[in-house]
Order: C-alpha cells, then sequence, then structure tokens
C-alpha cells in the first residue's frame, strides 16, 4: 500500500478535506487490512505520479492536530485517478500540459454541491456505529 496515496484518498473524503490523527490513523488501519486490492490500487496510482511527496509539493498541511488536503492536492489526486486514454509514450509537450493543468486547477478552489458533505458525514457516521457493534458483540 503506498501511505501518501491513501492520506490523500482518506483525507478527500472527509468534509473540507482535515481530519485529525486518531481518524487517520484508525482509518489507515482499516485500509491497510482491508486486503490485496486496496494496496494493488494506491499502488497503481502512485505509479502515475512517481516522485509523489505529499508534504514538499504542498498537497496537505498540517493544521492544529490534523492533516488538511489542499486544492492542489485534489488535483493531483484527480490526475493520479484519471485513466489514460490508451497506453502511449509521455511526451514532453504532453507532460507540459498536465503541469499546467493542475498548475490551474490549484488556483480555482474547489466546490462540492450542497448536501455531499452531509452524506459524507452520514457514512462516516454509519461505519463508526458498525465499528462499536463489531467491538461490542467482539467482547
Amino acid at each position: 500500500m503506498n501511505f501518501q496515496v491513501a492520506v490523500l484518498k482518506i483525507l478527500v473524503s472527509y468534509p473540507d478535506g482535515f481530519a485529525v490523527m486518531d481518524d487517520l490513523k484508525r482509518d489507515m488501519a482499516i485500509l491497510a487490512t482491508s486486503g490485496r486490492d486496496w494496496a494493488d490500487r494506491t499502488k497503481r496510482l502512485a505509479a502515475r505520479v512517481p516522485d509523489l511527496d505529499i508534504f514538499s509539493q504542498g498537497l496537505v498541511e498540517r493544521i492544529s492536530g490534523g492533516w488538511q488536503v489542499t486544492a492542489k492536492g485534489r488535483a493531483v489526486l484527480e490526475f493520479m485517478e484519471t485513466r489514460p486514454a490508451a497506453p502511449e509514450r509521455i511526451q514532453t509537450p504532453l507532460l507540459a500540459e498536465t503541469t499546467t493543468a493542475i498548475a490551474a486547477a490549484t488556483q480555482v478552489p474547489l466546490r462540492q454541491p450542497p448536501g455531499r458533505a452531509k452524506r459524507r458525514r452520514d457514512r462516516r457516521e454509519r461505519r463508526r456505529e458498525a465499528r462499536e457493534r463489531a467491538r461490542a458483540n467482539a467482547s
């Protein structure tokens, strides 16, 4: 599993892209034990940006006990998740266009449609309740 890609994926699932360290650790533990599919997926995404460094590239910020994904981080993750139309050799102009597109995307604040944050909160709450039920049943 690629740690940096997993952090980006976790942070974008939270409202405002911010999560405290306890939530990050818990979500990371869940993903780390979720199986081979997740590990393969994060490795595939990381291969799209081989020199990924979420902190030095300004994709994630450390803020008061937690981490927050930046607009640039969202743009890079979106780039990693887009599927290439056809496997072709990366040419310098194509790489320059991609870099320009990522830079342009970082200047426009990303807005979520109304209700999306509520659905994410509800989904997280359902997951927490399921974990609590599982813990209660296990003991």
